[in-house]
C-alpha cells in the first residue's frame, strides 16, 4: 500500500511541476530566438541602438503605503451614508459625516447685527467712573445711566463700540474714556423643512452657519434632498439662496445672520447623474437644470488623465440607450436625469516599466515598448563578467505568481472540504476527524500566507529564451556565488561553501542532518535559474539551494495525499517548506 501511495505522489508531483512552473527554453542553438552564452557574455561591452524597441532609462518611486490602510483609519465609503436604492452617495454627503454640531463656539462674527435681548457691557472712566451691563430692550434701545436711550438695533457687532461711544460723547464731551463690548447674543429659533432627515424647530444664535443648522436636522436626505437649491425664508420671502457645490468646490459660503422664525427650506433633488470608473469623485452629481453636458460634469467628477472613453447608459423618450464615446465627443454630449456615466481607460499602455535585479551595473528600471523582447533589453544592460552568472537569468512575473497563488488556494479549499465533509462511522473515528481538522486549519492558515515568486524559467545550458516582456516583469540576473544554501527540515539551516566533490547527503550532514519531520525521500534542489530537481543525485553547482521537505504522518492524517501535494506546490512556487 505504501509503495502505491509513493508512486501516485510521484506522478502527481510530475504533473504539478508541469502546471505550476513555467518552462520556456529551447534545446537547439539554431533557433532564431536563442541567445547563446557567448552572446550573453558580450552584454555591457557594447551599447547598440535597438531597431525595433525604444528603451529609456527612468527612475520610479513607489507609493509609500501601496493602498494599505493604517490601524484605525477609515475609508471614504465608510464615512458616507449608504444609499437605500443601491446608488452611490450624492456629492457632498460627507459634509454631514462629522460631529461638528457638538463643537460649536458661541462666538459672534463681525457682521452680526444687534437684536433685542442682547447684553452689552459699558465702561466709562476719567472724569466719571461708571460700569454697567445693559440688555437691549424690545424697542432696540440701550438705556444708559445719565445718557438715556440709544437705539442700537441692526447695528453690526464690529461697529457697536464706535456707535455707542459717539452717542455718549454727546453728553460727556471731555476727559471721559469709553469702552463698549457685546457680551451675549440672543438665541434664535430657526425652522428647517423640506428634504432633511429630521425637519423641525432648532435653536442657535444668529451667526451660526447654515451647515450647523442642517447638521442639527440630521443632514440633507441623500435620496430626496437637493445640495444645490437651499433657501432661507423670512416672512415667506426668500432672503438667501445657497448652493453647497460652491462651498465644496470653491470654499464659498455666504455670510448670513438668522432671525427668529426664519425657515431653511431644502428643496427636492434635481436631475442627477451617477459617475463611476477612473475618476477622483465617484459620486451622484446634481444639476441646477434638467440637463448638462459632459464638460460640466467633468469639472465635478475630475476624471483621471488616463481616461480615453466614456460610457453612458440611460433612458430617453424613445427608450433605453447605451453609447460609448471618445472623451472629446463626451464633452459636448447632453446628459439627463438618471444617466449613468462610466469613465474608462480603454487605450492599452504602449510602454512598460521593467525592473532589473541581481548583479548588474547602471539603472534598475527601464521603460520599453510593449513589443520589446528579452534579448533587446539584455543588450542594454551592463554587467561585470566576473561577478554575473549568465547561465541563470530568470524572470519574476506577476501574472505567474497570481496563477500559482490561485492554484494553491484552490488546493487548500479542496483539502478543507474533504476533511470537514468526511463522514465518521464511530465516536472514535469522529474524534480522530476532529483532531485532524484542527491540524488542517492550522496548516491552511499558514499556507495561505505564502506568496509565490512567479518564477519563469528562461535559461538552460547556456541559452536564454527571447520571450515577450510584460508590464511589471523583474529580470533577475544572479550573481556568481561559492555557496550552497541548505534549508527546510534540517537541524541547522545555513549556507555552506561549495565543494564539487560533495553530494546532497554531504551538505545535509554538514547542516546537522535531518530533523524529525524530514522526508528523506523528497529532497528538492533549486538551481539559480529557477529549475527544480526532485531527489537529485547528480552533481551540484555553486548557487544551488537544497530544500528538505517535511513528511506527513499517514497514521495521523487521513488526507496525506492532499497535504503532500500542497507542500510540493508551495515549495515549488515560493522556495519554502511549510510544516
Amino acid at each position: 500500500m505504501n509503495k502505491t501511495i509513493k508512486i501516485y505522489c510521484h506522478k502527481l508531483l510530475i504533473g504539478l511541476l508541469a502546471s505550476v512552473q513555467l518552462w520556456v527554453f529551447s534545446a537547439t542553438a539554431a533557433e532564431p530566438n536563442q541567445m547563446s552564452l557567448t552572446n550573453l557574455q558580450s552584454m555591457g561591452t557594447t551599447q547598440t541602438a535597438l531597431p525595433n524597441a525604444s528603451l529609456e532609462n527612468s527612475t520610479y518611486s513607489k507609493a509609500p503605503r501601496d493602498g494599505i490602510m493604517l490601524p484605525g483609519e477609515m475609508t471614504a465609503a465608510e464615512l458616507l451614508p449608504v444609499s437605500e436604492i443601491g446608488l452611490p452617495p450624492p456629492f457632498g454627503a460627507n459634509l454631514f459625516a462629522g460631529g461638528y454640531e457638538s463643537e460649536r463656539i458661541d462666538g459672534l462674527n463681525e457682521d452680526y447685527t444687534i437684536a433685542p435681548g442682547d447684553k452689552v457691557s459699558i465702561w466709562l472712566w476719567g472724569a466719571i467712573n461708571q460700569s454697567e451691563v445693559i440688555t437691549v430692550d424690545n424697542q432696540g434701545n440701550l438705556f444708559i445711566t445719565n445718557v438715556g436711550p440709544v437705539y442700537v438695533a441692526d447695528v453690526k457687532a464690529s461697529q457697536l463700540n464706535n456707535f455707542v461711544s459717539q452717542k455718549i460723547k454727546q453728553v460727556y464731551k471731555n476727559s471721559v474714556e469709553i469702552y463698549v463690548n457685546l457680551l451675549t447674543a440672543t438665541p434664535v429659533s430657526v425652522y428647517i423643512s423640506g428634504s432633511v432627515i429630521r425637519p423641525g424647530q432648532y435653536a442657535g444664535i444668529a451667526s451660526d452657519s447654515i451647515l450647523y443648522y442642517l447638521k442639527r436636522a440630521g443632514g440633507i436626505d441623500s435620496e430626496r434632498g437637493s445640495y444645490r437649491s437651499i433657501k432661507v425664508l423670512r416672512q415667506n420671502q426668500v432672503v438667501q439662496e445657497i448652493d453647497l457645490y460652491d462651498f465644496m468646490l470653491k470654499g464659498y459660503l455666504p455670510k448670513f445672520n438668522f432671525k427668529d422664525n426664519d425657515v431653511i427650506l431644502v428643496e427636492r433633488q434635481k436631475a442627477t447623474v451617477v459617475v463611476s470608473g477612473s475618476v477622483r469623485n465617484p459620486f451622484r452629481f446634481e444639476f441646477t437644470g434638467n440637463q448638462a453636458n459632459g464638460q460640466q460634469l467633468a469639472k465635478f467628477a475630475l476624471p483621471l488623465a488616463k481616461v480615453s472613453h466614456v460610457g453612458i447608459v440611460g433612458d430617453r423618450i424613445d427608450g433605453p440607450f447605451s453609447v460609448y464615446l471618445p472623451y472629446n465627443d463626451f464633452e459636448t454630449f447632453n446628459l439627463r436625469d438618471g444617466d449613468r456615466v462610466i469613465f474608462n481607460d480603454d487605450i492599452r499602455a504602449q510602454v512598460f516599466d521593467i525592473q532589473i535585479s541581481g548583479s548588474y551595473l547602471g539603472p534598475s528600471y527601464f521603460a520599453v515598448k510593449k513589443e520589446t523582447r528579452l534579448h533587446d533589453l539584455l543588450a542594454q544592460i551592463e554587467v561585470d563578467k566576473n561577478l554575473t552568472d549568465y547561465e541563470s537569468i530568470y524572470i519574476q512575473r506577476k501574472s505567474v505568481a497570481q496563477k500559482q497563488k490561485e492554484m494553491i488556494d484552490q488546493s487548500l479549499e479542496r483539502l478543507e472540504r474533504s476533511v470537514f465533509t468526511a463522514p465518521a462511522s464511530s465516536d472514535g473515528e469522529a474524534k480522530i476527524r476532529a483532531e485532524e481538522g484542527k491540524m488542517i486549519l492550522e496548516f491552511t492558515e499558514r499556507a495561505r500566507k505564502i506568496m509565490p515568486l512567479g518564477k519563469v524559467v528562461i535559461s538552460d545550458q547556456g541559452k536564454v529564451a527571447n520571450i515577450q516582456l510584460e508590464q511589471g516583469d523583474i529580470v533577475f540576473i544572479p550573481a556568481k556565488t561559492d555557496l550552497i544554501q541548505v534549508g527546510g527540515e534540517v537541524l541547522m539551516p545555513q549556507a555552506l561553501v561549495f565543494n564539487k566533490n560533495a553530494s546532497v547527503e554531504d551538505y545535509i550532514a554538514w547542516a546537522g542532518g535531518y530533523s524529525e519531520r524530514a522526508n528523506y525521500e523528497q529532497i528538492m534542489v533549486i538551481h539559480p535559474n529557477g529549475m527544480i530537481d526532485l531527489n537529485a543525485k547528480g552533481p551540484l553547482r555553486a548557487g544551488d539551494q537544497i530544500l528538505v521537505l517535511p513528511k506527513v504522518d499517514a497514521k495521523i492524517m487521513q488526507s496525506i495525499k492532499d497535504v503532500t501535494q500542497i507542500i510540493y506546490q508551495i515549495a515549488i512556487a515560493a522556495n519554502v517548506a511549510t510544516n
